[in-house]
C-alpha cells in the first residue's frame, strides 16, 4: 500500500509539474513579446519592462492554475477523464473497489492480471497506458452482483450453478454482467469513458461454451438454435485502448486455461486468441496496424512468461541429521 500511494504521489507531482511548466512557457512568451517590442525603441523604460514583465509571469502562472482548478468540472461536463482522476479510481481503497474485491475475489484477481497485460501492451504501442489499466480494472465489475455464477469465484467442490439452466439462460446472465457493470459505475461515477471499457470488452462476440451447448443439445443442427441469443450486445471495440483489453482479457483466461508448457505454447495462444478476433471482424473500428499487432503479441508473451514461469519441485522437508541425533536421547529419556 505504501508503495502504491507513493507512485500516487509521484504521478500526482509529475501531473502539477507539467501545469507549472505550461504556465512558465505562457509567461516565458509574454516576456518575449514585450522585450521584441520594447528593445528596439529609442528610449527604454526598464521599469515599465520589468513591471510588464512580472505582470506576464503572473499572467502565466495564474492561467495555468485556474487551468488546473477548472479540469475536473471541465473533464465531468464533457464525459473526459483526467489522470488524477483515474488514479484517484485505480486506488486499492476506492469504495467501488473495496466491493469488488470483497463480493468477487476471483474475477479482481483476474482484472489484475488483465490489468498488467493491458497496460504493458498498451505503452508498447503508444496507446493510453493509465486509461487502459483503469479501464481494464472495471472492465468485469458487473460480475459482482452474482459472483458465484462465474467460475473464477467458485470455490472447488461446490455446486455449479450452471447444470441446472439451460445453455439460454446461462448465456443471459453472462451477458446480464456487462449491464450490471454499467449501472455500478454509474452509480459510484465512474468517468464516461470507462464505461466504454465495460461495454465493448466483449465486442459482439458469442458466448461460444454456452452455445456449443445449445447445438449440442439441438442434435448438432445449429439452424435449430439462435445465435442471437448468445451474442454479447456491443458494441465492438472503437479504441485502441479498448481493443487492448478484449485482446488482454482473452489471453489472460485462455492461457489459465491451457497452461501452456513454453514460451512456443504460449506464443501460439495469443496468436490464437488474436487471430480468432480479427476474424470475427472485432477490431475493424479500431486504428490497430499489423505492426501493433506483432508488438502486443510480443508484449503479451513477455510479461505471461514472467506470470507463469516454472517453479522447482522442492522435495518433501525432512529434519536434519544432527537434529534426529540431538532428539534420539530425549526419546529415550522419556521411554
Amino acid at each position: 500500500m505504501a508503495s502504491l500511494c507513493g507512485v500516487l504521489t509521484l504521478g500526482s507531482a509529475r501531473r502539477f509539474w507539467g501545469f507549472f511548466r505550461a504556465g512558465l512557457a505562457i509567461a516565458g512568451a509574454g516576456i518575449a513579446m514585450i522585450l521584441a517590442y520594447r528593445l528596439p525603441s529609442a528610449s527604454l523604460d526598464w521599469i515599465g519592462i520589468a513591471t510588464l514583465s512580472v505582470a506576464a509571469l503572473v499572467n502565466g502562472l495564474a492561467s495555468a492554475s485556474i487551468a488546473l482548478l477548472l479540469q475536473y468540472p471541465l473533464a465531468q461536463f464533457l464525459g473526459l477523464p483526467i489522470p488524477l482522476q483515474l488514479l484517484e479510481i485505480s486506488r486499492p481503497d476506492f469504495p467501488l473497489l473495496q466491493m469488488f474485491l470483497r463480493n468477487a475475489p476471483g474475477t479482481y484477481q483476474h482484472s489484475l492480471q488483465v490489468a498488467n497485460l493491458a497496460e504493458q501492451a498498451a505503452e508498447k504501442v503508444g496507446a493510453d497506458a493509465l486509461l487502459t489499466r483503469v479501464g481494464a480494472l472495471y472492465h468485469d465489475i458487473g460480475k459482482s452482483a452474482e459472483a458465484s455464477f462465474f467460475i473464477e469465484n467458485q470455490a472447488p467442490g461446490n455446486l455449479n450453478t450452471h447444470l441446472d439452466i439451460t445453455p439460454e439462460q446461462a448465456a443471459a446472465k453472462i451477458i446480464s454482467h456487462i449491464y450490471d457493470g454499467l449501472k455500478l459505475a454509474r452509480k459510484y461515477r465512474l468517468p464516461r469513458r470507462i464505461e466504454d471499457f465495460i461495454l465493448e470488452h466483449h465486442g459482439t462476440m458469442v458466448t461460444q461454451y454456452q452455445y456449443n451447448q445449445a447445438v449440442e443439445k439441438a442434435g448438432g443442427d445449429s439452424s435449430k438454435v439462435d445465435v442471437e441469443r448468445f451474442r454479447y450486445p456491443g458494441p465492438r471495440p472503437r479504441s485502441r485502448e479498448t481493443a487492448i483489453l478484449m485482446l488482454s482479457d482473452g489471453v489472460e483466461a485462455r492461457t489459465r486455461a491451457e497452461g501452456p508448457e513454453d514460451e512456443d505454447d504460449l506464443r501460439i495462444t495469443v496468436r490464437s486468441v488474436i487471430e480468432r478476433v480479427q476474424k470475427e471482424g472485432q477490431l475493424d473500428n479500431t486504428q490497430l496496424t499489423l505492426r501493433d499487432l506483432t508488438a502486443i503479441t510480443d508484449s503479451f508473451v513477455t510479461t505471461l512468461r514472467g506470470t507463469y514461469h516454472p517453479r522447482i519441485q522442492y522435495p518433501a522437508a525432512e529434519p536434519p541429521a544432527d537434529t534426529k541425533a540431538q532428539t534420539a536421547p530425549l526419546k529415550e529419556k522419556r521411554a
